[in-house]
């Protein structure tokens, strides 16, 4: 269903000046479509068109920016199989999942429409004291400015979606690099952003270079720039000058079970973290990497969770049956395979999996990885889940705290003060309790600490990201 060529849009509208960007099928490998690649004349275009637009944009009225979002909404649903099969094609995802990222996308418009009318202030009494007697206090939140995103292969709907929704509720321009490895998605958005009378500049979606990309994080007149990706978003933060930065810059999540997850619980469980592990080949910033266990489930948890492993299906995302579809890359995947062969030369188990065919890798589980291992402190990013068995509550925390990434965590529990202990203690963004630390929805704050980010995205929290606190006092002389 993909067309044969998709060109940029800059300033808001189409442009083909070349087919530069191949874009492969990432099962079969083969090229499926071309894109048009943006060269340095046409970031500086966008950027300069973006500062033009920052008043226009500020000065739309809310129910403006709402039709704009909910307008997008009923385009997305008619063209959703569409958006469906093209992702499917260009991440590689399985077509249910790739439905769901569809859904997702449409649940992420429809939030930012209902928030572009909810952007309020507050009244601030003032009368603290005798010398502020008749003074009283307003605030209100205005845009930010000119944004800059850049938006990586996993989920190449939603995660444009995060930044280009709310930016739009919040009443900035933007100029957004999508992942080159699959633009299509965020090219489509623009088409559809197209049909709207959003001012001229307000938007414009340029795949190009990571070595072209430096105006959209060092240029002054960017007032906001968001990133998810890679750990690389430190660096791109040290170079943004004085700009506000938003980073999501994934993990290795970790999920505790403790020992009073049995029976039908403990089943339920095991269903979860397959998801958790395996869902889109575990290319997930809080896919479930590191699985603690209590020692008196451990056993009857591993030899469950092996068994659903082994019975997954992998093959062409395309079928319908199909649960585990390729990793981006073939150099991705023997990136993770050589992860696995460490782990296993350091002594530690390999319960199934392992194996790999060009991109397609095998759903694993290993046990007793020692804590150095890249498996097991680093973010593994495919289809690998790590098991490790533990005795104390606490000590599972503490294990958990032991990285350098702090996203989410999932905690099966069914003792309350527990939950809330691993809520006073773990040292991540959020805290998902009875499942898995890959749960989701779009409109709760989502983010990181420690090496995982900065900021936070979830369409109202993205929205105070993208804007600032203007603070109005008022005087009223005694008569």
């Amino acid at each position: 269903m993909l067309k044969e060529t998709y060109p940029y849009y800059l300033a808001n509208q189409p442009k083909q000046p070349n087919i530069d960007l191949p874009v492969k099928d990432k099962y079969t490998g083969e090229v499926a479509t071309r894109a048009a690649l943006a060269d340095a004349d046409a970031i500086e275009q966008a950027i300069a068109a973006a500062v033009d637009a920052a008043e226009p944009m500020r000065r739309l009225k809310a129910y403006e920016r709402q039709a704009v979002l909910e307008h997008c909404v009923r385009r997305f649903r008619e063209r959703a199989e569409e958006l469906a099969q093209g992702l499917c094609i260009e991440a590689g995802k399985p077509i249910k999942d790739s439905r769901g990222e569809v859904a997702r996308l449409v649940d992420t418009f429809k939030i930012a429409a209902e928030e572009a009318t909810r952007i309020s202030g507050e009244v601030i009494p003032m009368d603290i004291s005798a010398r502020a007697s008749g003074y009283s206090g307003m605030t209100k939140r205005v845009p930010v400015g000119v944004c800059s995103f850049i938006t990586p292969f996993n989920f190449p709907l939603n995660l444009v979606a995060h930044k280009v929704a709310p930016a739009i509720a919040a009443g900035c321009p933007f100029v957004l690099k999508p992942a080159p490895d699959t633009p299509i998605g965020a090219l489509i958005i623009g088409e559809v952003l197209a049909e709207t009378d959003l001012p001229k500049g307000a938007f414009s979606i340029l795949p190009t270079t990571n070595e072209l990309a430096g105006p959209l994080i060092e240029d002054d007149r960017i007032k906001l720039l968001s990133f998810t990706g890679s750990a690389v978003g430190w660096e791109l933060r040290a170079r943004a000058g004085k700009k506000k930065v938003v980073l999501e810059l994934g993990g290795n999540a970790a999920c505790i079970v403790d020992e009073d997850i049995t029976g039908q619980h403990l089943d339920d469980a095991v269903k979860r973290m397959v998801i958790g592990a395996f869902y889109q080949s575990g290319q997930s910033c809080v896919g479930v990497q590191r699985v603690l266990v209590h020692e008196s489930v451990y056993d009857e948890f591993k030899r469950k969770f092996v068994e659903a492993s082994k019975a997954l299906r992998a093959g062409d995302p395309k079928d319908e049956a199909t649960f585990i579809g390729p990793m981006i890359s073939e150099k991705s995947a023997k990136r993770l395979e050589g992860w696995i062969n460490k782990a296993v030369d350091g002594d530690a188990r390999l319960l199934c999996g392992g194996g790999r065919e060009g991109s397609m890798l095998q759903a694993t589980v290993l046990e007793d990885v020692p804590s150095d291992r890249a498996i097991w402190c680093r973010e593994a990013f495919g289809p690998v889940a790590v098991l490790k068995k533990f005795s104390d509550f606490d000590e599972a925390l503490r294990i958990v705290n032991d990285s350098p990434f702090g996203l989410q965590a999932g905690v099966f529990t069914r003792d309350l003060y527990k939950a809330h202990r691993a809520w006073d203690e773990l040292e991540v963004g959020g805290v998902i309790i009875g499942d898995i630390p890959s749960w989701r929805v779009d409109h709760m704050p989502y983010g990181g600490v420690k090496a995982s980010g900065l900021g936070r995205e979830g369409i109202r929290y993205a929205i105070q990201e993208m804007t600032e606190v203007r603070l109005m006092v008022v005087r009223t002389p005694e008569a």
